[in-house]
C-alpha cells in the first residue's frame, strides 16, 4: 500500500519535504487572511476565467492565492503516493509547477477535468493510470479553458457543463499520444515539453471555438505593491532549502553545484538521480534567490504571475536548470528589451526572463553564446504566439520556447559540426 511505501525511509523524505511545502503554502494563506475572505477569494478564483494573464492575488486576494497555490500542490503529492510514485525531479518540477500556477489559472476546480481524461486514456489503452501521472499534472496548463466554458459564456447551466466536461476530458484524453511525439520536434532542448504540446492542442480547440463565435477579450490582471512581503517570505523558503540541504549532505553540497554545471539540462536530466537530493536542494534553493533578486533588482513585481515563474524554474533546477545555463537566457531577454520596443519591466518580459529558461539546455549544450540568442529570439517569439489559442494555454512560454528550439537547434547542430571539423 502507498502507506507502507512512505514509511521507507527512500520514500520517507521527499513527501515529507512535498508535504511540508503545501503546508507551507496553506498555513500561509490562512496568516495572509481571515477564514471567511479567504473562503470568499477561493470562490471568485474558481469562478474566474482564469486565461493569461489573470493574477490570483488580484482576483482572489493574497491568502486566497497561497491557499490555492498549497491545496493544489497538497493534491498533486496526495496524487503521487496513491500512485506509488518515487519522488524524482521531474516529480518536484511537477508540484512545483502546479504551485507556481495555483497563483496564475490552475484552481482546485479546473485541474480535475484534464486529469481526468488522462486516466480516461489509461483505461482506453490498458496501461497504469501511474504511467501518464506528469502527463496529468502539466496538462492543467490548459485548465482556464475549462474554467472558461464553466464560468465565462452565455449558455444555460447544462450546456455550459457539459462543454467544459466534454472539452477538459477530450483535451486530457489526446495530450499523453502527443507528449511523446512532440518531443521529437524540438529533441528535448524545451524544458516545458507539455508547454509545446498544450500550445498546439490549445490553438486547435480556440480555433474551433473561433469558429463557433467563441470569442475572449485580452486581459492584464497584475498586482503590484507586493515585494517586501513576498520578498521576504521567498527568501525565508529558499534559504531554508539551502540549509536543509547542506544539513543533508554536509560540505560538499555546496562544492557539488560543479558537477552539476556539467550538464546541459537537456531532457531528461534528473538531479535527484544523478546528484541525490543535497546537491539538488541547494541548486533549488540557490535558483530560488537569484530569480527573486533578479525581479527585485529589475524593479519589476513579484506578484502571482512572477510567482509562477520563479517556482517553475525552482521546480525545474531538480530537472535540468542551474545557474550556468539559465544565465545566457536572461541575459538574451535582457538585451531585447534593451534593443527592441518593450522595457525589461514590462510583464511579459518579466514573464519570458522568468518561464524562457525553458531554453536553458541550449546554452548548456551549444555554449552560453548561444544561449543569450535564444533568449534573444524567445523574448519576441513568445509576445506574439498566444494569440492562437488566446491565453488558454498557460504555459504559453513552453509553447514559444518549444518553436525556438524547433528552428535554432538544428542549426546550431550544424554550426557545431562544422566548428568541429
Amino acid at each position: 500500500m502507498a502507506i507502507d511505501l512512505f514509511q521507507r525511509r527512500e520514500w520517507f523524505f521527499p513527501y515529507l519535504f512535498l508535504f511540508s511545502f503545501s503546508f507551507l503554502m496553506i498555513t500561509t494563506g490562512f496568516l495572509m487572511a481571515p477564514s471567511t475572505e479567504l473562503l470568499k477569494g477561493v470562490l471568485l478564483i474558481i469562478e474566474d476565467p482564469d486565461y493569461l494573464i489573470s493574477d490570483y492575488i488580484g482576483v482572489g486576494g493574497m491568502g486566497a492565492a497561497f491557499f490555492n497555490s498549497g491545496f493544489l500542490s497538497l493534491i498533486i503529492g496526495i496524487l503521487f503516493l496513491t500512485q506509488k510514485t518515487r519522488i524524482t525531479g521531474i516529480s518536484v518540477a511537477s508540484i512545483f509547477t502546479v504551485a507556481g500556477f495555483g497563483f496564475l489559472g490552475k484552481n482546485i476546480f479546473n485541474i480535475w477535468f484534464i486529469i481526468a481524461g488522462v486516466y480516461l486514456f489509461s483505461v482506453f489503452s490498458r496501461e497504469n493510470f501511474s504511467k501518464y501521472v506528469y502527463v496529468a499534472t502539466f496538462g492543467t496548463a490548459l485548465s482556464p479553458l475549462v474554467s472558461q466554458l464553466m464560468f465565462g459564456i452565455s449558455a444555460p447551466p447544462i450546456v455550459r457543463i457539459i462543454l467544459a466536461s466534454v472539452t477538459g476530458l477530450s483535451i486530457g484524453f489526446v495530450l499523453p499520444t502527443l507528449a511523446s511525439q512532440m518531443l521529437k520536434v524540438h529533441q528535448g532542448f524545451n524544458l516545458y515539453n507539455i508547454g509545446f504540446v498544450s500550445g498546439v492542442v490549445g490553438t486547435l480547440y480556440v480555433s474551433l471555438f473561433r469558429s463557433y463565435g467563441f470569442l475572449t477579450e485580452s486581459r492584464m490582471i497584475w498586482t503590484t505593491g507586493n515585494n517586501l512581503i513576498l520578498g521576504v517570505f521567498l527568501v525565508f523558503l529558499f534559504a531554508v532549502m539551502i540549509l536543509l540541504a547542506v544539513a543533508i549532505g554536509g560540505r560538499g553540497t555546496i562544492r557539488s553545484q560543479s558537477s552539476i554545471w556539467n550538464y546541459s539540462g537537456r531532457l531528461i536530466t534528473d538531479f535527484i538521480a544523478l546528484e541525490s537530493w543535497g546537491p539538488t536542494l541547494f541548486n533549488m534553493g540557490i535558483m530560488g534567490l537569484f530569480s527573486t533578486f533578479y525581479i527585485i533588482a529589475i524593479r519589476g513585481d513579484l506578484n502571482g504571475p512572477t510567482l509562477a515563474g520563479i517556482f517553475t524554474l525552482v521546480g525545474f533546477s531538480a530537472f535540468g536548470k542551474h545557474l550556468k545555463n539559465t544565465l545566457p537566457i536572461f541575459i538574451g531577454v535582457g538585451l531585447g528589451a534593451l534593443t527592441k520596443s518593450w522595457a525589461i519591466t514590462d510583464p511579459a518580459i518579466q514573464l519570458a526572463a522568468l518561464f524562457g529558461t525553458t531554453l536553458a539546455p541550449i546554452s548548456g549544450e551549444f555554449g552560453w553564446k548561444w544561449g543569450i540568442l535564444a533568449g534573444f529570439v524567445h523574448s519576441s517569439v513568445v509576445l506574439n504566439v498566444g494569440v492562437l489559442h488566446s491565453g488558454f494555454n498557460l504555459y504559453n512560454n513552453g509553447f514559444a520556447g518549444g518553436i525556438v528550439a524547433m528552428v535554432l537547434v538544428p542549426l546550431l547542430e550544424v554550426i557545431t559540426r562544422r566548428d568541429s571539423r
